[in-house]
């Protein structure tokens, strides 16, 4: 019989962090309260890095990602630790899932199943283009250039037409070394902000609004963005609920990222469901939730 009926994912920072500060408090308090609601439902719960040199997986019957946030930066070692470890336990949301969301290609996919998303050009490893040709061959005048593998807005940059040469060396670095994507660059964003809506077993749980802070089109909080309570629409439930049946298969949990497009119509900037912030410390019966979702999971 394994020790643990589920393991939560975390990473080297935050697993036994020496210092604390908001950030982390925040961290840590999402985590207990996951971790207590599923002890509360009679699960034998651990916390452990996805990293932990000697932690023995098959101890564990699942793991639920919660704080993996190096993962895009430790791309090629995370992958490599699914593969090892996904013969020990089982996944929550499932590996091939998670391998689908790691890339945002996904959008594509969710596009050819009528769910909207922001105009999005993608670009290949390699590729031997330029910013100025991009541009000229889409006729954007305003966009936003990002990785396809990343999170908290790693090189993610807002692109006019004077901004275009001075970024053209940073994203031959990037194209070299990685796939790329041109989104058109969505206005509302910076007056309406990006709601976030909690999917729990395809049913929404909450919500809550992003927004950037003056001056700045990135809603994470790691450049100044804000976090405000929110009632979401019945339409933007729907949404979300729709955008979310949408994947491959129905995740346990899922955060869908949702703004109003630059036609003034509800897009996906983002669906996660690797290891997203779902604000539990905003709406805390969502932890309970969450756990009864996964207790029907286990069976």
């Amino acid at each position: 019989m394994a020790t643990y009926d589920v393991v939560l994912l975390t990473e080297d920072r935050y697993e036994n962090p020496a210092e604390t500060n908001p950030y982390i408090d925040n961290v840590l308090l999402e985590d207990r309260l996951v971790q207590e609601a599923l002890e509360c439902q009679g699960l034998r719960c651990a916390r452990v890095s996805w990293s932990h040199p000697t932690f023995a997986w098959e101890e564990a019957r699942y793991a639920l990602f919660r704080t993996t946030w190096d993962y895009f930066e430790r791309f090629v070692e995370f992958s490599t630790w699914m593969e090892k470890t996904q013969s020990k336990l089982t996944f929550l949301n499932p590996a091939a899932l998670i391998r689908w969301n790691q890339d945002k290609h996904y959008l594509q996919d969710l596009q050819s199943k009528g769910i909207r998303i922001p105009e999005s050009h993608f670009i290949a490893r390699g590729s031997t283009t330029t910013l100025q040709a991009l541009h000229d061959q889409l006729g954007w005048k305003h966009t936003v250039l990002k990785p396809t593998v990343s999170g908290a807005a790693r090189h993610t940059y807002q692109l006019r037409a004077a901004d275009i040469e001075r970024h053209e060396a940073i994203f031959q670095q990037l194209i070299a070394q990685e796939d790329m994507m041109l989104q058109v660059f969505q206005s509302q964003i910076v007056s309406k902000g990006e709601v976030s809506l909690m999917v729990f077993g395809g049913t929404f749980s909450h919500a809550i609004l992003k927004k950037a802070k003056a001056g700045d089109f990135r809603v994470q909080d790691d450049f100044g963005g804000t976090v405000h309570e929110y009632q979401a629409s019945t339409e933007e439930i729907q949404f979300a609920e729709t955008a979310v049946r949408a994947c491959p298969s129905l995740p346990l949990y899922a955060r869908v990222d949702v703004i109003w497009d630059n036609e003034d119509r509800l897009a996906v900037s983002e669906l996660e469901l690797i290891e997203p912030e779902l604000w539990f410390r905003n709406h805390q019966p969502a932890a309970d939730h969450l756990a009864r979702v996964i207790l029907q999971e286990l069976g």
